[in-house]
């Protein structure tokens, strides 16, 4: 997946991300939260790469705080939408005689838009991290559970499996022995969409106001101050929305990088047309 420039930027800029988030108490200055009204609203410069906020503060500091908040919460609700979805979807599709009951269910949770029944929950629940997380996982794991069972059907009557049965092997080795590895690529993949979506939720949440506390800044907090200073200080609300708009599209050009990378059919076509136009190559010389 990696020898395609396409896929290894996308994961240079993730890897860079992270890092910078992990390492951010080293080498950035501690003046970066520091409020100075005499330098509110600055535009970019040498000293502040990214300008400053309305209290005075290093823009470019806040944006690498905040994304540690987004990629806390995006990763957290990828494991565990993946975790639940996938243990759910194994069942779903294993057994027909509680598929029709957990799929209901699904079918009724899905029937919400996932950022609005994320909104209830918050505002239900209250704003901190970990509700929100909570929130997102409640809202993004029937997806998950639609895709591990869609896979789970096409395997499970797969010659082998139904040799497994018939020599006794018992129901949840055959799951994860024998159904789960095969199930693993749509379920990587997913994760990834899960990854990026949830940052996109997580920043729409704080810019309308039931996402964590102000003091915690987070791209969407960023965004909701400064909004009224978008006409006196662009610059505010522009380098907050770039680093979402790369994250979030880092994330989904890397899922579909390894979605092409775990689908044979689609290496084996682009090697057919590769020899079919050497060999014309070859036969037009």
């Amino acid at each position: 997946m990696l020898r395609k420039k396409r896929n290894l930027i996308p994961f240079t800029f993730l890897i860079l991300l992270l890092l910078a988030t992990i390492t951010a108490s080293w080498w950035l200055p501690d003046s970066s939260s520091d409020m100075d009204s005499s330098i509110r609203l600055m535009a970019p410069s040498s000293e502040n790469w990214f300008g400053t906020d309305h209290f005075g503060r290093d823009i470019f500091g806040q944006t690498i705080i905040a994304a540690k908040v987004s990629l806390l919460v995006g990763f957290s609700v990828a494991v565990l939408s993946t975790i639940l979805g996938t243990i759910t979807g194994l069942i779903a599709g294993y057994y027909k005689k509680i598929d029709s009951i957990i799929m209901r269910v699904i079918d009724g949770m899905l029937a919400f838009p996932s950022l609005l029944l994320a909104l209830a929950l918050v505002a239900a629940l209250g704003g901190s991290v970990t509700n929100i997380i909570i929130a997102l996982t409640f809202s993004f794991w029937p997806v998950m559970t639609r895709v591990v069972r869609s896979s789970v059907l096409q395997v499970k009557n797969i010659q082998y499996i139904e040799a497994a049965k018939t020599s006794g092997v018992k129901d949840p080795v055959i799951l994860s022995r024998y159904i789960l590895p095969n199930v693993l690529s749509p379920i990587i993949v997913q994760g990834t969409f899960i990854f990026a979506r949830s940052i996109l939720a997580e920043a729409a949440l704080s810019f309308l106001g039931v996402g964590v506390e102000p003091s915690t800044p987070t791209w969407g907090n960023m965004l909701q101050e400064a909004q009224i200073y978008i006409t006196m200080a662009p610059w505010y609300s522009i380098f907050p929305g770039i680093f979402i708009v790369l994250t979030v599209l880092s994330l989904n050009l890397l899922g579909d990088g390894l979605r092409d990378a775990f689908d044979p059919y689609a290496r084996g076509t682009k090697k057919s047309k590769k020899s079919w136009f050497k060999q014309k190559k070859q036969y037009a010389s």
